[in-house]
């Protein structure tokens, strides 16, 4: 039985502008053909309006719709071949559909007349439209609205889970996982708790999403037999989740050749292991026939790969592509491979640049159905990094962009930490300049290949889950806006993250059970619109990062990586901080860019301040555009980020009764917590560059 749990963004009063009105669900084909998809559709409508006294009709084949009475629908849900009543606004939408494909996710929305109508040719289609609808909520039934296309910009929008099977000996059942325990499985076995899983369905649906990966990259032993004899545990979460539209995808080991078909090699051009591949594949599909893929982390911390083989990653993902392709899948492999034995006293070595290394000069040697996926930025997802050179330098390459909603460098979801201002801004930059096509629409199904930027399309977004079986999903209740946020961007990458956040607080915080809803969407904007930016003021200096604690990454250890193999150092002494990455003097890793961005990062005038010391070692007294010198804005940085989380937390405190009171406390707990980290933070940083630096803070403060 499912423990008691926070509804999200779908909590029942979010149904009640739709749920207290007449409704008609027209499809083609009698109900009993509908699938599960329609099935999902009528029962949110069955739902809604047993809660909040509407009314439900539906209408299937050639029959004529259900008599409306003396007033006209409120809502119709069409699909674009069914039996519809006479309605402007169906007659505006039947032409806007003749115009172009909405495809199989797409939908129509118009009002007209007294009547909102939602048209889509698909199912999958209408349950999105049903979802805008809630979005909308009064406004849906308001005013005349012009008709309205929704396609997402991408085909896979995806959340892999880092979920072990087993209880990891460090990692614990979710590796970076912030939110409790696995939705799926538990101490060996499948948790076993459909309705849970129903519910995250559910969830991702209304935001957009329609693929998760079930299990850790990381792929261990038990989570490896997930491919063969424990196939069975992966088909009841797809069943349970299908009815979402939400495909379940596989991470597998590029060794399960060996380690679960005896075979001696898993060299990727071994007539072998090609037909292991292919037969065991089409076992899964026998069993999923709607499996979306393989999710593949090779050569890369420890885990197998072809590079055992002498062949190269275009090797080892077609080997999984062919196997896959006769089924309609794809494999998602991931573009996150460098050197983690790595000598710290080589200046020369420079993980940034391994992934551009590695896969560039493999452009167009990948399967159409190989997914590249390639880390947003190219170190590991830090608190600001430059845009990964990778996604513009391989045109011929699907590529998928991969985020992480799971705050392993951002606060570990004790901090509030809202991340889709930062999403957005890598989303809408520009590789080669203002003339270019943004990051999003490299993404994107379908780019516009005007300026000969791209040959292949684009895969999607990506993003590492931050759910777990937490009673708030996400252990802190406001990082539940980074999973909606990103399901979101997900679908229409060019959306303004402010209005996300409002999305997500109208939906979640019901303005009707509060005494003051202005107060209490006030403040939370106060607190999340800009905690990005506050995290990043009391943690990451002018893009250095990593100087967190190793192993589990938090808190501050400003030298904890800085004498190890894992290449991820900022090179502070005396003299002065940060990578030199110049083509001139230093790693070169400023080359791997297009222009006109190599010779911005080039030059230490013209590179982004907030990027400085990412591809520069400079003086302390070097002089930053507001002509602050890095040494004071470190300080200055980091005594304003304290005073802004105490800003947050007494913000909070003026919702004390307005919001739930098991939620109050929750947010409460964490905000305290980070009150108290941001203040160590503080401490440390700024002892450190001041014992490095010999520099006192200009305005006299204490530093310890």
């Amino acid at each position: 039985m499912t423990a008691a749990r926070h509804p999200a963004w779908l909590p029942p009063t979010a149904w009640r502008p739709l749920g207290s009105r007449r409704c008609l669900l027209a499809t083609a084909g009698p109900p009993a053909t509908a699938g599960p998809l329609l099935d999902t559709v009528s029962d949110e409508l069955v739902r809604a309006c047993a809660e909040h006294g509407g009314v439900l009709r539906r209408a299937a084949g050639d029959a004529a719709p259900p008599d409306g009475g003396d007033e006209p629908y409120d809502l119709v849900l069409a699909l674009v071949d069914a039996p519809l009543p006479a309605a402007a606004a169906l007659a505006e939408l039947r032409r806007a559909a003749a115009a172009g494909p909405l495809g199989a996710e797409g939908f129509a929305l118009a009002r007209r007349d007294g009547t909102t109508v939602v048209l889509a040719e698909r199912p999958t289609g209408l349950l999105y439209g049903l979802f805008q609808v809630v979005r909308l909520g009064e406004s849906a039934f308001g005013p005349a609205r012009p008709v309205e296309v929704h396609r997402p910009a991408s085909g896979i929008r995806m959340l892999d889970h880092w979920d072990n099977v087993d209880v990891h000996p460090v990692m614990g059942q979710v590796e970076r996982g912030y939110a409790g325990g696995s939705i799926f499985w538990r101490a060996g076995a499948p948790r076993g708790d459909r309705e849970l899983i129903r519910a995250y369905g559910r969830l991702l649906a209304a935001g957009g999403l329609n693929a998760v990966a079930v299990n850790n990259v990381n792929v261990h032993g038990t989570e490896a037999r997930l491919l063969t004899d424990r196939l069975g545990d992966v088909a009841e979460i797809a069943d349970t989740l299908r009815p979402y539209g939400i495909r379940v995808h596989l991470a597998v080991s590029f060794a399960a050749p060996m380690t679960l078909g005896g075979l001696p090699t898993a060299d990727p051009v071994d007539p072998e292991v090609r037909a292991w591949w292919t037969a065991t594949t089409a076992r899964v599909y026998e069993t999923i026939p709607d499996f979306g893929g393989y999710v593949v982390k090779a050569d890369s911390e420890g885990q197998p790969g072809p590079f055992g083989y002498g062949r190269s990653h275009a090797d080892g993902a077609n080997l999984l592509a062919d196997a896959l392709a006769p089924h309609g899948g794809v494999v998602h492999w991931r573009a996150f491979v460098y050197n983690h034995r790595q000598d710290w006293r080589d200046r020369g070595t420079d993980r940034a640049r391994a992934a551009y290394d590695h896969f560039a000069p493999l452009d167009g040697q990948f399967r159409d159905n190989a997914i590249l996926q390639v880390k947003h930025g190219p170190m590991d997802f830090q608190t600001r990094e430059p845009v990964s050179p990778v996604i513009a330098a391989m045109p011929a390459t699907r590529l998928a962009v991969e985020l992480q909603v799971t705050q392993e460098y951002t606060g570990q979801q004790r901090h509030v930490c809202y991340l889709a201002p930062m999403w957005s801004e890598l989303l809408g930059f520009r590789p080669w300049g203002a003339d270019g096509p943004t990051v999003a629409e490299l993404a994107a199904e379908e780019p516009d290949r005007s300026a000969g930027r791209r040959t292949a399309p684009g895969a999607g977004l990506v993003a590492v889950s931050n759910v777990g079986d937490d009673p708030f999903w996400t252990g802190h209740p406001l990082a539940q806006a980074n999973l909606y946020a990103f399901g979101r961007l997900a679908w229409a990458p060019d959306s303004d993250p402010v209005a996300l956040l409002d999305e997500w607080i109208g939906l979640t915080f019901d303005p009707a059970a509060t005494a003051d809803p202005g107060l209490l969407r006030d403040t939370l904007r106060e607190i999340m619109t800009d905690s990005w930016r506050t995290y990043e003021s009391y943690t990451a200096p002018l893009g250095v990062g990593f100087m967190v604690r190793p192993g589990h990454h938090y808190g501050p250890d400003v030298d904890g990586y800085e004498y190890t193999s894992w290449g991820t150092y900022h090179f502070a002494d005396r003299d002065g901080v940060g990578v030199d990455r110049t083509r001139a003097t230093g790693t070169g890793f400023t080359g791997q860019y297009p222009a006109p961005w190599r010779d911005v990062y080039e030059s230490r005038d013209r590179c982004p301040d907030e990027l400085l010391l990412f591809f520069h070692h400079v003086p302390y007294g070097h002089r930053l555009v507001g002509g602050t010198t890095v040494i004071q804005h470190i300080y200055d940085s980091h005594f304003d980020g304290v005073e802004r989380v105490a800003r947050m937390r007494s913000a909070w405190q003026r919702l004390t009764g307005l919001v739930d009171p098991d939620l109050d406390a929750r947010v409460r707990d964490r905000l305290d917590e980070q009150l108290r980290s941001a203040q160590e933070w503080c401490d440390q940083i700024n002892t450190y560059f001041f014992r490095k630096s010999g520099v006192p803070d200009a305005h006299g403060r204490h530093i310890h």
